[in-house]
């Protein structure tokens, strides 16, 4: 079996790889069947010569592999017909600006597995860069409070390129009692709460977050439950919430009353109520100055994500009345909605990556689906859509 390490070509550019040189050379240790090819790329975390320095071919064709691996999504042009490719398509969810990849990958009798849909046989997903997200997503959050309130002036995440590093930054801030609200409790939240920890932000109770003030800068961290109601008065059901989202209405404002910074990394169904909605953002009850969107829905859960940012330029301002203003400005709340945060931790976040691909993906490879991990994730074969995924088919017909 030969695998192919493909070069990421999607713009902004990620710098991420599923396997670091060291994983590369222990998977072929302990896999005599497989062999591994780097496709040659000038952005990677690990440059070239970090990987033929542990014995790993590194080519620019790697069109002999059988299975081709890379993060994000792969360029049409670069697609090479009748493989079977693994990356983050962001298709599932009938995302318009992948409609024509999804086709294309179609066409060109591609087996895609993605790895946002990879679960095992309880249902759990097996590899991600959530927590990579969360991590870097808090430690921005930190970074443009800094910034907004004129306090400090942090490094970037990926000036500093590894956590030790971000964590070694974080014991000269001295935050204020600002109030930190977290939303999500899955990867994302539990990669954030490092961060917030790391800073000395203390974790309080929802009821002492809404109810007390405090001397010092503290967090919660809230789900859905917390920010959603039912429209017909009954109690909150977690399974009725994720069957039925439309029957549900957004109880957020008793937060967004007394919240400085949120950091937003809950997912969001579009057929789920917002967080809040422009208006709401006219009152001056409304006291939110900073806002990290880790999850970076554009004008999704929350609507002043107008557009993503980038990690050069990661912040805007925002206004509810003129759109987007200088964020320095004081009628501006600072947003921060990098969407590729993981890139600026590439090392650690591939090395993560990696193990868990090594864990639970490869064995499933070779020695068979047993927990279903591939099954689940597999979205095309045989030129078509798999029958879970054929509810895409309307989505493709759309032009």
């Amino acid at each position: 079996m030969k695998i192919g390490i493909i070069r990421e070509e999607k713009t902004p550019v990620d710098f991420r790889v599923v396997f670091s040189p060291a994983q590369c050379k222990d998977i072929k240790e302990k896999y005599s069947n497989i062999d591994i090819i780097v496709q040659s790329s000038d952005i990677r975390c690990f440059n070239d010569s970090e990987y033929t320095d542990e014995g790993i071919t590194v080519k620019d064709d790697i069109s002999e592999c059988d299975i081709l691996i890379g993060v994000k999504e792969v360029p049409i042009d670069s697609l090479i017909p009748n493989k079977k490719y693994f990356f983050f398509s962001h298709t599932y969810k009938e995302q318009e600006y992948n409609r024509d990849l999804l086709q294309a990958i179609i066409d060109k009798n591609i087996e895609l597995h993605d790895y946002e849909l990879m679960k095992n046989s309880d249902g759990l997903r097996v590899i991600f860069f959530g927590k990579w997200a969360g991590i870097v997503g808090a430690y921005n959050s930190i970074r443009t409070v800094g910034k907004k309130f004129r306090l400090f002036d942090l490094p970037k995440a990926i000036q500093l390129g590894r956590k030790t590093e971000v964590e070694k930054s974080l014991k000269y801030v001295d935050l204020p009692n600002l109030k930190f609200l977290l939303t999500g409790k899955g990867h994302v939240a539990d990669g954030a709460k490092e961060i917030l920890k790391d800073a000395n932000i203390e974790e309080v109770s929802i009821e002492d977050y809404l109810t007390k003030e405090f001397n010092n800068p503290v967090f919660a961290n809230i789900g859905c439950k917390d920010y959603a109601e039912r429209i017909d008065g009954k109690e909150f059901d977690l399974k009725f919430f994720f069957d039925n989202p439309k029957k549900h209405k957004s109880s957020f404002a008793k937060f967004s009353n007394v919240t400085d910074i949120l950091i937003s990394g809950h997912y969001w169904d579009q057929n789920a109520p917002r967080l809040w909605e422009l208006k709401d953002m006219e009152s001056e009850d409304f006291k939110l100055s900073v806002i990290a969107d880790i999850t970076c829905d554009i004008e999704g859960s929350v609507p002043s994500t107008i557009r993503p940012t980038e990690i050069d330029s990661p912040i805007y301002g925002f206004n509810p009345l003129e759109g987007e203003i200088d964020y320095m400005q004081d009628n501006a709340i600072a947003v921060m909605a990098v969407d590729n945060l993981p890139c600026e931790l590439a090392k650690d976040a591939s090395e993560d990556f990696g193990e868990m691909f090594a864990k639970n993906v490869l064995p499933a490879l070779i020695e068979g689906d047993k927990n279903g991990v591939l099954e689940s994730s597999l979205m095309t074969k045989d030129g078509d859509l798999t029958p879970k995924f054929k509810y895409l088919t309307d989505y493709l017909a759309r032009k």
